[in-house]
């Protein structure tokens, strides 16, 4: 069930991936996402390696101390039914113990492998990381780049020549259209001003009366 549940998942994820990339396919940055991506799943897979060499080692390492401390006993045993001129039991004794001391032996051998593999790993796993990080921050080169080149591309519409140049014949009809407005107004209001001036000379003349 668990494995059905993550085959679902990672699913679900590729398509959301997909359709994130499909909209995002005018954008370069979009296959640098998607190869980064693919380099977090390799990282993933790697760390979980790197945690089974270590479960390895560790059973190889418990498996060579019994073994080392079966030696030991059949050693004490070997030794004992030789004083007690126990010919058979020391014979099974020795047998055993021959077989222990080979098993030491190889598995002496297999630990010093896993150590060293385990090394080799860690640091393969460690760089992987590295490079990891290095496409982050280079994928943060790229964002910026492709914004600052998108930004530029904006200016240079809007202070392309002849926009500019069709801008400022639209700001000039603008402020002529200003100007019109600014000077009738201001005969609008002379004009009142004198008729308000007459009026009351008008009214003067006629109470004079």
């Amino acid at each position: 069930m668990a494995n059905l549940l993550t085959r679902i998942k990672d699913s679900m994820m590729a398509d959301l991936h997909d359709l994130m990339d499909q909209k995002e396919e005018k954008n370069p940055i979009a296959h640098v996402n998607q190869y980064i991506r693919e380099c977090e799943q390799e990282v993933k897979k790697i760390k979980v390696l790197v945690e089974k060499q270590y479960e390895i080692k560790q059973d190889i390492s418990k498996e060579l101390n019994q073994s080392k401390a079966m030696v030991e006993k059949r050693k004490r045993q070997y030794q004992l039914a030789e004083e007690m001129q126990e010919t058979e039991l020391a014979s099974e004794a020795k047998t055993e113990l021959d077989q222990f001391e080979a098993r030491v032996t190889q598995l002496n051998d297999m630990y010093d492998k896993s150590v060293k593999d385990l090394e080799m790993i860690e640091n393969k796993y460690v760089q992987m990381k590295q490079k990891l990080k290095d496409l982050y921050v280079k994928r943060l080169e790229l964002k910026s780049r492709e914004n600052v080149a998108r930004t530029k591309e904006g200016m240079n519409k809007v202070l392309e020549t002849e926009l500019v140049s069709k801008s400022a014949s639209k700001f000039a009809e603008l402020e002529s259209y200003i100007e019109r407005i600014e000077q009738r107004v201001h005969s609008e209001y002379r004009l009142h001003t004198l008729d308000a001036r007459f009026q009351e000379l008008e009214k003067k003349v006629a109470n004079s009366n």
